[in-house]
């Protein structure tokens, strides 16, 4: 059997693995980068948030992405029948990234693979991880490739971002319920030609069709735009008695007062896929000689696009934890690793049970509209979930939903005087 040895294994290419592998690289790390799968290939994730963006600029990926020319995000829409909400990044509460891309992730991931690869990282595709086992903090893996061969990949340290391969998770019995309620999820892509001139056409909108029940729109700079439709795993599952994906998200672009003539009748690009109960955790994130990263420890909801930006903040972490340990300094990977990505994570996931409440789309919808919250709130929408000089970091285990019931006494108090 062939035999490797490398200072770091990354196991997956996706946004998470390229930033850990890039950056590793570039402080002169030794990393080899296995993938199952082969490039382009399809995923979800498609919008991204401003934070991602100092990972790819720290990890030397920002330019070939930007020479792709994706769509620029430059905030969100929210729709609730004839109520509109729009987050501008450049209007955020405190320091950051203005503007983001939304993208085919298919193209995007492999942009930066092949960037990773062009940078001299050995990255090898169509490999899979069938076992590993570690002696003390280095660790044997051993992988088939594409013809079958087998080899040995002895390294360091490994670094999981695997995504839903969820590879450590899986062999090393790690998977954990999550705390968020179960929701599915049905998209495709399609031929945006009913698309209008100007912002109406290229801006990220999510359509609420009831509380926890919403359409979203991505459109891409190729002329496609990414549809997909989100909401309790029952309600998901009665779109279609056939179970039928293409007529379950046909029913729900049916629901869309606002989507319903833009959509109605377009030929889908692919088979819709369906991710059902996608809400992913672990029993911890890191252990002798490994971390995990991206979703293969925390996936939260697609509501608010976090998924991409934990990826990337856990996989630039993690490498930059291996570096300095690897220097000779030590590291407390429970807290500078743990606590610190479960700061981030415990604010997205206020965000979104609160938005599955209704209590963050009453923040959304008021009128009139105060700034100084609005700026606050999208900060978090913009993924600085750590910075605690912002009210709606530090207090959001509460915060939203306080301020949601006093509008809410406001309104009644308010209809009870009219009546």
């Amino acid at each position: 059997m062939i035999k490797e040895f490398v200072d770091v294994l990354v196991i997956g290419a996706g946004p998470s693995g390229c930033v850990s592998a890039s950056y590793l690289h570039k402080n002169n790390v030794k990393v080899k980068v296995v993938e199952k799968t082969k490039f382009p290939r399809l995923v979800v994730g498609e919008s991204l948030i401003p934070r991602v963006m100092d990972h790819f600029a720290e990890a030397e990926l920002f330019e070939s992405l930007d020479a792709m020319n994706f769509e620029k995000k430059l905030g969100a829409r929210f729709i609730r029948g004839e109520e509109i909400c729009v987050f501008d990044f450049s209007k955020k509460f405190g320091e950051g990234w203005d503007w983001t891309w939304q993208v085919p992730r298919a193209d995007f991931d492999n942009t930066m693979a092949q960037e990773v690869i062009r940078k001299g990282i050995d990255l090898e595709f169509e490999s899979e991880v069938l076992e590993v086992s570690f002696e003390g903090k280095k660790s044997k893996t051993i992988v088939r490739d594409k013809d079958g061969n087998l080899k040995e990949i002895h390294a360091n340290f490994i670094i999981d971002s695997s995504g839903y391969g969820r590879v450590l998770p899986r062999l090393l019995d790690l998977d954990t319920p999550s705390q968020l309620d179960p929701h599915s999820s049905i998209f495709t892509h399609v031929k945006d030609i009913n698309r209008t001139e100007g912002e109406e056409g290229t801006q990220i909108s999510f359509d609420i069709l009831e509380t926890e029940v919403w359409l979203w729109v991505i459109p891409f700079s190729n002329g496609n735009t990414s549809l997909g439709v989100v909401g309790p795993t029952d309600f998901i599952n009665s779109l279609s008695e056939n179970k039928n994906n293409a007529e379950a998200l046909r029913n729900a672009i049916q629901k869309s007062d606002y989507y319903i003539k833009r959509f109605k009748g377009t030929e889908f690009l692919f088979e819709p896929v369906k991710l059902e109960n996608y809400s992913r955790a672990v029993k911890r994130m890191y252990g002798d000689g490994f971390a995990l990263t991206g979703n293969s420890s925390e996936f939260l909801d697609p509501v608010f696009s976090s998924g991409v930006a934990f990826a990337t903040e856990s996989g630039m972490l993690a490498a930059k934890l291996y570096l300095k340990e690897s220097q000779g300094i030590e590291v407390d990977w429970e807290v500078e690793f743990t606590e610190y990505m479960k700061k981030g994570i415990a604010v997205f996931t206020t965000y979104v049970k609160e938005w599955y409440t209704g209590n963050l789309q009453t923040l959304f919808f008021h009128q009139p509209e105060n700034p100084e919250v609005k700026e606050k709130i999208c900060a978090v929408l913009a993924g600085y979930v750590w910075n605690e000089e912002n009210s709606f970091v530090k207090k959001h285990d509460h915060v939203i939903k306080n301020m949601a019931y006093l509008l809410n006494m406001q309104k009644e108090e308010k209809e009870n005087q009219g009546s």
